[in-house]
């Protein structure tokens, strides 16, 4: 055996020079979270794995690993017959499993002696994950936040949509995390990404920055639907530089509108979602929303709900967690429209 251990570490050092990643993990693990780019090759599919899982814990581990080795050969042989005949001789993949090395190092060994230069990942994704994510917090470290602040429906993610249009940094974590960060924020027909996959696309995104530009981000609070940002990464936030953007109030509401339209095609739905704020606001001003809504007055819905709902909470928030919120850079919005925002992003570049 030749194929060359590496060091989660020295992966996360070289990361931008790797050739091919594969996952030899299942397909399940595979979408709970990967290595960015990574291909996924299953040594053992889903249902196998279950059944060696099972086989294992019901005869004895003997059976079990005849058994999964006889599966792992011809996944491999497929794998091979399909992705690597055309590779040439330099080619020098990086392989993983979840963490003792038995899958990516039966592929491995294969590949080794066909004659490619493989490596493969000691301690396999476990032992990547918890060095991506002590990297996650020293690159926040070094890097130059600038924290766009904003009442709901004041025009923050159109603006960071903006700023990237316009060539700046942007991280825009509510599309990284599926979810419009608020107790009616989640996207019909659009899961979360787990917490582990959302922490390996933030620092993805993070480690592609350039340190000596800022880097324009949302100020999110603590989760991000059922997320949660990096401890690491919330602190260098919550001590950046703040801008705060105002646009007039029926600017807003009608912001809100036309990004929110999937309620407006589904007033059930949006009905149903009003009732998670019923602890805070109590049935009769929830009774009184959906009443509205059953008018189809949603105007009035959301307007109020910026008054006395998102309003205060988010203020009493912003003020208490970013520290340089007190200083922000004030900037007034001309209206919702993106030539508008194109123009503020512009001005910030």
């Amino acid at each position: 055996m030749s194929f060359q251990l590496v060091s989660a570490r020295d992966v996360i050092a070289r990361f931008a020079q790797m050739d091919t990643i594969i996952d030899a993990r299942s397909e399940a693990e595979h979408a709970l979270d990967h290595l960015p780019g990574a291909l996924n090759w299953p040594t053992l599919h889903d249902d196998e794995r279950q059944a060696i899982g099972t086989l294992y814990k019901q005869v004895n581990a003997f059976e079990a690993k005849k058994r999964g080795a006889a599966l792992a050969a011809r996944n491999i042989a497929a794998h091979i017959e399909a992705h690597v005949l055309d590779k040439p001789r330099d080619w020098a993949p990086l392989a993983y499993c979840w963490r003792g090395g038995k899958r990516s190092g039966a592929l491995s060994l294969i590949l080794d002696q066909i004659g490619f230069r493989v490596s493969l990942i000691e301690g396999g994704y476990k032992a990547f994950r918890a060095e991506m994510l002590l990297d996650m917090e020293r690159i926040a470290g070094q890097l130059q936040f600038t924290v766009i602040c904003g009442t709901t429906g004041s025009g923050k993610t159109r603006l960071l949509q903006a700023l990237a249009a316009e060539g700046a940094q942007v991280l825009d974590l509510e599309d990284l995390a599926q979810h419009r960060s608020s107790v009616l924020g989640s996207i019909p027909g659009q899961p979360q990404p787990s917490q582990k996959r959302f922490d390996t696309l933030v620092w993805d995104a993070l480690r592609g920055f350039n340190p000596l530009r800022p880097v324009f981000v949302e100020s999110e609070s603590k989760k991000v639907g059922n997320v949660a940002v990096h401890t690491g990464l919330l602190e260098a936030m919550r001590n950046s530089a703040c801008v705060l953007i105002e646009l007039a109030l029926e600017e807003r509401v009608a912001l809100l509108l036309e990004d929110y339209q999937y309620f407006l095609d589904n007033p059930d739905h949006f009905c149903q979602r009003l009732e998670a704020l019923t602890a805070q606001r109590g049935k009769a001003t929830v009774q009184e929303w959906k009443e509205l809504v059953a008018q189809g007055d949603f105007a009035s819905v959301v307007r109020s709900l910026l008054i006395d709902h998102y309003d205060p909470v988010y203020l009493q928030s912003i003020e208490r967690n970013f520290v340089k919120f007190g200083s922000a850079t004030h900037i007034t919005l001309h209206n919702r429209s993106m030539p508008s925002m194109h123009l503020t992003a512009r001005s910030l570049v």
